[in-house]
């Protein structure tokens, strides 16, 4: 089937496999995202880098706390301490430091 860009010319879209093994492979593909990696060590304690560049009184700062959730975009912290609850953007993530092992798993699908 052809279709037409906004300049009139002809063009083929592309049509993916229908199988299951693409299917598999596009989920492949997603699973080390960094929030996938954040929910299979829910519950560690972490200290996350993050650098504010529009800010030059908040520029580099690190958080510190249990890991809560995680999503595309946020991290979850809380801190048992002081009840403190804190949702970081993942924009701002430089890295993230463990105490511990970090739990990861290649074949990870998100279910939750």
């Amino acid at each position: 089937m052809n279709y037409y860009n906004q300049y009139g010319q002809s063009y083929l879209r592309p049509t993916p496999p229908s199988n299951t093994n693409y299917q598999q492979m596009a989920l492949s593909e997603e699973q080390s995202y960094i929030e996938n990696i954040l929910r299979l060590n829910k519950g560690k304690k972490v200290r996350i880098h993050q650098t504010f560049p529009d800010s030059n009184e908040w520029r580099d700062l690190e958080f510190t706390g249990i890991i809560e959730q995680s999503g595309r975009d946020h991290i979850i912290l809380s801190d048992p301490a002081n009840g403190v609850w804190q949702m970081l953007l993942m924009i701002y993530v430089d890295y993230i430091s463990f105490d511990e092992p970090i739990n990861y798993d290649p074949e990870f699908y998100p279910n939750n």
